[in-house]
């Protein structure tokens, strides 16, 4: 029995290290200058938008919703590039949608290495006007 745990022990090791490899894989580096950004969310509107950042930005993005439930949608691809390469934004959380509550604020981090166009949305409803509700993102050289 004590040689079944251990066996367990040394596995689950394993897979921690092997899991903490891969994350420090996709980090983006941790000594670049953060430029912060608030958003908000409300009645079919981010403010602001667009919103401009130079590549090889870190961002923190912090999206506040004032009115009601919101979602962030955003491509980490820039528009009218194949998606089978490497990501223009890369997150440090990737997420299909990060879910905004009302009255909460959601960061989500990334840093951007590709020039482009990354237009979002919001991916929660929210109302009549959800389907209006989007943004630009604009990676400038």
């Amino acid at each position: 029995m004590k040689l079944f745990r251990a066996f367990l022990v040394m596995i689950f090791a394993v897979f921690l290290s092997a899991g903490a490899f891969s994350r420090q894989q996709q980090l983006p580096p941790q000594n670049q200058n953060t430029q912060v950004i608030d958003m908000t969310a409300k009645k079919y509107k981010f403010t602001p938008s667009p919103i401009h950042i130079k590549k090889g930005t870190k961002v923190e993005l912090r999206i506040t919703a004032t009115d009601h439930n919101h979602g962030f949608k955003i491509n980490a691809y820039p528009d009218g590039a194949a998606a089978n390469g490497a990501p223009g934004l890369v997150f440090t959380s990737p997420q299909d949608c990060w879910k905004v509550p009302k009255g909460q604020t959601v960061t989500i981090e990334f840093v951007a290495q590709t020039p482009g166009s990354y237009p979002f949305k919001c991916c929660v409803f929210c109302g009549f006007g959800h389907m209006g509700m989007k943004g630009e993102l604009i990676v400038d050289e």
